[in-house]
């Protein structure tokens, strides 16, 4: 499936971060980490997965804010322990703790679970871009470190 996702290109890591930041069983680190190695622009490659990724998170969010129990139980498969534990976590730490929404296993329902709990939407944003620029920028920081990426011409 991931040669599938690098034949788009951008596009392909632009959808691939846009399913892996939603409840889906992917991830976008695999596409993330090939990109450059592969000749692609580390810095696009960069903004297309904060986008997709970013833009992921907003739909779970959403997820949790309009249709709260009733999607998740009808159409939205979350494992009932990591959506307990997501909502131990942020009912200890409040919206900071949306700031590991990159985070597997309990980063996606981080954000459902701040959209149910009707965080404000610009907190929200905020903590988890945050978190995913984090996430990305620490990986440009490995790969520049193992990879010999050469600038644009």
């Amino acid at each position: 499936m991931t040669a599938f996702f690098l034949s788009l290109g951008y596009v392909g890591l632009f959808l691939v971060s846009f399913l892996a930041a939603t409840v889906l069983p992917l991830t976008s680190e695999v596409m993330f980490v090939a990109m450059p190695a592969l000749g692609y622009d580390i810095w696009i490659v960069f903004l297309v997965a904060n986008a997709g990724s970013i833009l992921g998170s907003v739909t779970n969010y959403f997820l949790g804010l309009k249709g709260g129990g009733f999607v998740l139980s009808r159409y939205v498969t979350v494992d009932p322990r990591k959506l307990a534990r997501a909502t131990d976590l942020y009912q200890r730490w409040g919206p900071v703790i949306v700031f590991f929404a990159w985070l597997p296993v309990i980063g996606d329902p981080l954000t459902i679970v701040a959209g149910v709990f009707r965080l404000q939407f610009r907190t929200f944003a905020f903590w988890m871009s945050l978190g995913k620029v984090f996430r990305y920028l620490l990986l440009v920081a490995l790969l520049t470190q193992v990879l010999p990426l050469s600038a644009p011409t």
